[in-house]
């Protein structure tokens, strides 16, 4: 049992982390997206972060005090009966309840903020070679009850509901719930949407007393997502995609408020748009969180829906035109690129999406305003302590770009650092944007392809590159970054990496996307290290960037290898 224990204790070691750095106010917006402000109050003002829970399954009770004690945890009295968790593991496992003999334990942690929370621990008592060894071994892989919980003080019928409602308007869906008469509380459980930031992907609000009554209806709700429903909702999705479309489209978003509702029909008569289909379209809409009826007919834009404004510093209004436009239509032959492993987007539009963009001034501006559209993603960036060091060198420092867009990332970098001074290499069409952009006394625009690196910078960047090209042609890129790269010059790679463990992960999504429109593909940390060292380079290590990127750092292997 040392390999269990050990993985036990790894996993609760993070659940204490987790709760001691987060509070609601962080938290809630990570787990619902499109939560804006009035929400967002309204939720922290009637509900609490109360703890993060997991599931373990010590061998015996000196094991479990094994683990709590390697956790610096504490409690003062044995695991109490968990009801819900029991029922809601013998129904997953096709067990009778009495076999699986769950208990639960709350341990108290101190947040930053100076709040007690608690770790919630479940147990499941698993000797060796008992037959529950298989389910600890699926529950470990899947975290079915892994989740984060949120207590409301004042839980009378009208708050439940009105809590409950503004989670569903965010994209949590109900997944179940119970009372527990050991400790009269009630739990409403629900999973987010795929688009939540947190690894935890369940909610739990509990309120304290007996209230089966909103219990019935939430459970009710959460069992009428059966499998065909499911898939409904799942072949929707290319509705979704096409309704932001629109959306930006018809600029719907530059003519509504974040601060007051607006009527649809005067937003219509701004937009050029039939009054009813553009009311239907809004409402579909605030499924989402992109929008809010805040009374019938009269709409308010969230935070979510001021990201397709034109004019939002954050706008990825480009990336839903692109998303909406070519790319929506090359998904449409994916079947072409599975069954034959070719780039859609070649077969549907005959050349590759590069060449296919550089000819069409049109697209090729959207293209590179879609790329910007992640910049959230750089933000980070310029505090790389590989940029920090050469903008401290006393001699100055270089950076060279490389196919660096129109210098999105390269201009937050100079602007951070005054002393550095940067080269960026990209097409033609490209680098005639980049030099309205960039600082012409601090960057040289140089117009080229991978075999143009200019040698004898401090610092390499290759952003959101590599992942549009297979393994042969990444290779030809970096061992010509490495032929240029001197001795101790840093090459720093911006990618989304595959997780490791199959964990859900934008990175997955954008595999997919990759090598239906160019032939590329999203790798793991692993696979990167493997190009690198064929490469002639060495990966030092990776950090994590929003949105789920990563930046790795490599350097020259030493002594060069020469290829």
């Amino acid at each position: 049992m040392i390999t269990a224990l050990s993985d036990d204790t790894s996993r609760l070691r993070a659940a204490v982390d987790f709760v001691t750095r987060q509070d609601s106010e962080t938290l809630l917006p990570l787990l619902l997206p499109g939560l804006d402000g009035p929400e967002l109050r309204s939720l922290v003002e009637r509900c609490r972060f109360a703890h993060a829970a997991l599931l373990v399954f010590p061998g015996d009770p000196a094991e479990l005090d094994a683990t709590l004690a390697a956790c610096g945890l504490a409690v003062d009295r044995p695991p109490q009966p968990s009801v819900v968790v029991r029922e809601r593991l013998a129904l997953r496992h096709h067990r009778a309840p009495d076999d699986l003999d769950v208990g639960i334990l709350r341990p108290a942690v101190t947040g930053r903020d100076g709040e007690r929370r608690m770790v919630e621990i479940f147990t499941l008592p698993v000797p060796p070679g008992s037959d529950l060894e298989g389910i600890a071994a699926l529950e470990r892989a899947e975290h079915h009850e892994a989740h984060v919980a949120f207590e409301v003080p004042a839980p009378d019928p009208l708050v439940l509901r009105g809590l409950c409602s503004v989670f569903a308007g965010c994209g949590a869906v109900p997944d179940g719930g119970g009372y527990n008469p050991h400790e009269n509380g009630t739990v409403f459980y629900f999973a987010t949407s795929h688009t939540a930031k947190s690894a935890y992907r369940r909610i739990e609000l509990y309120a304290p007393g007996d209230h089966r009554d909103q219990l019935a209806a939430h459970l009710d709700e959460s069992r009428g997502r059966q499998p065909a429903e499911t898939m409904l909702r799942l072949l929707t999705g290319a509705w979704t995609t096409q309704a932001l479309t629109a959306f930006a489209q018809l600029r719907v978003a530059d003519a509504l408020h974040t601060g007051r509702a607006l009527e649809a029909g005067a937003v219509a008569r701004a937009v050029g748009a039939d009054p009813d289909s553009l009311a239907v379209l809004l409402r579909y809409l605030a499924m989402l969180g992109v929008v809010v009826e805040e009374a019938p007919g009269r709409f308010r834009l969230t935070g979510v829906g001021a990201l397709l404004r034109a004019d939002d510093p954050d706008s990825m209004r480009a990336l839903a035109l692109m998303y909406g436009g070519p790319f929506y239509r090359s998904f449409g032959a994916l079947a072409h690129t599975v069954r034959t492993g070719q780039a859609a987007f070649e077969h549907l539009f005959g050349d590759n999406h590069f060449d296919h963009f550089a000819r069409d001034p049109h697209l090729a501006e959207l293209f590179d305003q879609s790329m910007a559209a992640s910049r959230g993603m750089f933000e980070p960036l310029p505090a790389h302590p590989v940029l920090a060091a050469a903008a401290r060198d006393p001699r100055g420092a270089t950076v060279v770009d490389i196919a660096g867009g129109t210098g999105e990332l390269l201009g937050r970098i100079l602007a951070a650092h005054p002393r550095l001074n940067a080269v960026l290499l990209e097409r033609p069409h490209v680098v005639e944007a980049a030099r309205l952009r960039l600082d012409a006394a601090r960057c040289t625009c140089v117009a080229g392809d991978f075999a143009d690196v200019p040698p004898g910078a401090d610092v390499y960047l290759l952003s959101r590159v590599l992942h549009d090209w297979d393994d042969e042609r990444c290779l030809e890129i970096l061992r010509h970054c490495a032929r240029a790269m001197p001795a101790d010059a840093g090459l720093l790679i911006v990618e989304r990496l595959l997780p490791a463990d199959n964990s859900p992960s934008l990175a997955t999504a954008w595999d997919l996307h990759m090598r239906c429109n160019v032939g590329g593909r999203e790798r793991t940390a692993h696979h990167y290290a493997r190009l690198l060292d064929e490469a002639g380079l060495t990966l030092v290590g990776h950090t994590p960037l929003p949105l789920d990127g990563h930046v790795l750092h490599a350097r020259r292997t030493d002594p060069p290898t020469g290829r």
